[in-house]
């Protein structure tokens, strides 16, 4: 039987996720593994206002401005006073935006004046706000890069390492974890730009435990090598928890999260947040909204076990919804799955968590959905991305270029041809820069296809943004009124369907996630679901697709909706 879903607190939020330094970069060399000159960079300021308009235009709330803090890089910054990294311990030429080298300045990569980059920073979230748009960045408190060192940090902040006592293995105010009597040895010597191997030139003694937590000196190339992991007060060599009086790390972090804040940034998303103890988050949080209520704290967490603490202990206003909904619909999408595990999803997050998973089907951890790696078409989205923006009150993600159907094709550098964006080198995306269209950021170089695309996900956005029963609306399933033979030409591991609904506003959605079936079919909606909604089964009602199509029907309510679902279509039909 069905539930339903508890009203929430907050607005449903729409994020989009820009990968900053690949966003504006309309350079089109794309030399494998090229440097920053050879293969261009975006920066802070190709996000120009008519970048920002486009954004709020597809009815985005809040933008999440990915590799915006400084990371470990084999660019030579050190003309301006910044320590130059071994190439042994960065992936890619660019590097990893989460291999975090300062916590206190920003990428030297995003700025047109390196001198100037906090201050151009500064002014995207400036130009952010002007546009209506909330800004959202990473803190990544599980690890730092391997050669981390603070040059901007503030008078009087102790740099991470300063005050560690390295004969120990684990000690409660120390910030790393070290293997004493162990030389740490890189797995790799990283190739230069002509494709020559560079020696490493860095000497840690002892090695230090990497990010990932491998207690090893000689992590492989498969691992987190390029960074090592912070110490908030849990002994992983004996699993003890040491969290009073409050670790070192601790107190630095929330300087880290306050510094940030000042800045008039919205939110946190923090990277690998549930390898963090949730005392930790319990104690930073509520301190940060002490003095930055409205500012929103989201965890990039894969273990649901973690749900109930991360939320109603830690504090997290919202967490990744990975392992649930994305990958019963990635299943789903790809011709494998059923649609009876999403009704297993909502059912284990209905109530209490809907309101705070955060839904996507694509980030720059994720493979793109128009790679050969997942369906080869962008097209199949359309009743994954319908059903991930209005199953739940909870927000939901677009990842930059998702809109127009980017592929993620062929080998960057570090990143191999793996259906992911490159997040470790400098290059430019061309199926996106049709969108730049030279800085107008008005599509002019898109195909026909590719704007027919990008409207869908705008219409989607629009929908949500305008309808009350998706905003604050309860959830009912309606796939066991219409299962084992209850209507007619009803496949119920193709197709879900579901009510959403509010005093003011009532919608019939049907998803249809095959890719080849055409279904005809009666959809019935259940006495006791009219009952919840108010409605009288008896009465003849008016049935509007508000979304696609705007055809009308009538029908006697427990007569049922008589629907023709093509491959991969959504109907979303209100109830008058």
């Amino acid at each position: 039987m069905n539930t339903t879903s508890v009203v929430p607190v907050m607005d449903k939020l729409i994020i989009y996720q820009i990968f900053t330094r690949l966003f504006g970069n309309q350079n089109i060399t794309n030399r494998q593994n090229g440097t920053r000159e050879e293969n261009g960079v975006g920066t802070f300021n190709d996000i120009n206002d008519e970048a920002l308009r486009s954004i709020k235009r597809l009815s985005a709330s809040h933008v999440w401005y990915t590799g915006i803090v400084e990371h470990a890089t084999q660019t030579d910054y050190s003309a301006y006073g910044i320590r130059p990294d071994d190439p042994a311990v960065v992936k890619g030429r660019a590097g990893s935006p989460y291999a975090i080298k300062d916590y206190y300045d920003v990428d030297p990569d995003l700025a047109v004046s390196v001198p100037d980059r906090m201050a151009e920073f500064e002014a995207l979230v400036e130009r952010s706000h002007v546009h209506g748009l909330k800004v959202i960045i990473d803190f990544v408190p599980n690890h730092v890069a391997r050669q981390y060192h603070s040059d901007a940090r503030p008078a009087g902040v102790v740099d991470l390492g300063e005050k560690d006592d390295t004969s120990e293995r684990f000690a409660h105010n120390n910030n790393f974890y070290y293997l004493p009597g162990e030389t740490f040895v890189a797995p790799v010597s990283n190739l230069n730009s002509d494709g020559l191997a560079e020696s490493p030139t860095l000497h840690e003694f002892p090695a230090k435990v990497t990010g990932s937590g491998s207690i090893t000196a000689t992590p492989d190339r498969n691992d987190w090598y390029e960074t090592v992991k912070l110490n908030y007060g849990f002994n992983i060599f004996d699993g003890s928890l040491h969290f009073s009086p409050v670790p070192a790390t601790w107190s630095q972090m929330l300087d880290v999260l306050l510094f940030w804040a000042k800045k008039g940034i919205d939110g946190f998303r923090c990277d690998m947040a549930h390898l963090v103890p949730v005392e930790f988050w319990k104690w930073a949080i509520s301190r940060v909204k002490q003095q930055y209520p409205r500012l929103i704290f989201i965890a990039e967490i894969y273990d649901p076990g973690l749900y109930r603490s991360f939320i109603f202990e830690g504090g997290f206003d919202y967490l990744y919804d990975k392992v649930g909904l994305y990958d019963a619909v990635r299943a789903l999408m790809e011709g494998q799955g059923s649609c009876y595990e999403l009704t297993r999803v909502w059912q284990q997050q209905s109530g209490e968590y809907a309101q705070h998973m955060l839904r996507f089907l694509e980030t720059h951890d994720e493979q793109r959905i128009a790679s050969r790696f997942f369906t080869n078409d962008p097209w199949a989205a359309i009743p994954g991305m319908t059903l991930s923006a209005t199953m739940h009150n909870g927000p939901y993600l677009l990842y930059f270029g998702q809109e127009v159907g980017v592929r993620a094709e062929g080998v960057e550098g570090f990143s191999g041809d793996d259906g992911r964006t490159t997040i470790f080198d400098y290059w430019g995306l061309a199926d996106w820069q049709g969108w730049i269209n030279q800085g107008r950021y008005d599509g002019g170089g898109l195909s026909d296809e590719q704007q027919r695309l990008r409207s869908f996900y705008q219409q989607l956005n629009h929908l949500v943004n305008g309808s009350d029963a998706i905003q604050n609306g309860y959830f009912y399933d309606l796939q066991y009124a219409n299962d084992n033979g209850q209507s007619a030409g009803y496949d119920a591991h193709q197709l879900f369907s579901y009510l959403r609904y509010t005093d003011r506003q009532k919608l019939l959605i049907v998803c249809n996630f095959s890719n080849h079936t055409t279904y005809e079919t009666t959809v019935h909606i259940p006495h006791h679901a009219f009952g919840v909604m108010g409605l009288d089964p008896a009465r003849t009602y008016q049935m509007t697709d508000i979304f696609l199509t705007n055809n009308e029907l009538e029908t006697v309510g427990l007569e049922g909706v008589p629907l023709l679902l093509p491959p991969r279509s959504v109907r979303i039909l209100e109830i008058k």
